[in-house]
């Protein structure tokens, strides 16, 4: 199994905490965001993990290579104008490299601080496409915003499948979990994956952005749609993401 972190953004919210450091680098309770997911990963057992990265691209590379000995750095020329869709081709070689070498695909936001058991979770999901959500959302959301219904996203659940997710939510009763930023592809699954990737039209637009710009949700909700075949991984609590500075007060 192998593992591709997505670390182009900048984190305009943490300024001036990233007037220096790439937005995974910011430290929360001591260690960077990155040093947390790199961990929970290598203890799982994932020794093979690639970063695409972007805003202080130098920054962070040297940062991988003499901390954690991490080579294998692609990067998103287009980071400041585009989004994780598009940070998450940049690494199509490595995408491409689980296809010819059968081995399953994790995917991970940067800014998300997790640990072992979530990954393990995660490891051992055998849907095509396997999402970590989180059971118990409200409680961290309730920590992070005065009305968690202002921020927190739909995911829906019909016979065991995920059906939508990362939409605006109008009530708690559309929210049976929340997307974390943490899924998985299975190796039998990525061609499939390229190939309607590759079939987008890039001059439409989703969820009102444009092609360069698309959000991850709304790749994994046309991935979704198309192929219903997304299941959920059910964590409860563990984690959290580092968005704005009040989050990094927050203890999990």
């Amino acid at each position: 199994m192998k593992a591709l972190i997505l670390a182009a953004g900048f984190g305009s919210r943490l300024m001036p905490l990233t007037q220096h450091n790439p937005k995974c680098m910011v430290e929360y309770q001591g260690r960077k965001i990155l040093d947390y997911e790199i961990t929970a990963l290598r203890e799982a057992g994932i020794s093979k993990i690639a970063v695409v990265g972007g805003y202080l691209f130098e920054v962070l590379s040297t940062y991988l290579q003499s901390n954690f000995a991490i080579k294998d750095i692609y990067y998103n020329p287009s980071f400041n104008t585009s989004n994780m869709v598009k940070t998450l081709f940049c690494a199509r070689e490595w995408i491409e490299s689980c296809i010819k070498e059968k081995e399953d695909l994790i995917v991970s936001y940067a800014d998300i601080v997790y640990f072992k058991e979530s990954v393990c979770k995660l490891q051992s999901a055998n849907a095509p496409l396997s999402v970590v959500i989180d059971k118990q959302w409200r409680r961290l959301w309730e920590q992070r915003f005065s009305n968690p219904l202002e921020d927190a996203e739909t995911l829906k659940i019909v016979n065991g499948k995920i059906v939508e997710l990362g939409k605006k939510a109008f009530s708690y009763e559309e929210i049976e979990g929340q997307y974390i930023g943490l899924f998985k592809f299975s190796y039998g699954f990525l061609p499939e994956v390229l190939s309607f990737y590759d079939t987008l039209d890039r001059k439409a637009t989703y969820e009102g952005k444009d092609f360069d710009n698309m959000y991850m949700t709304s790749f994994l909700q046309a991935l979704i749609d198309n192929f219903h075949n997304a299941e959920p991984v059910e964590i409860y609590g563990n984690w959290c993401e580092i968005d704005f500075k009040s989050d990094l007060e927050i203890k999990i």
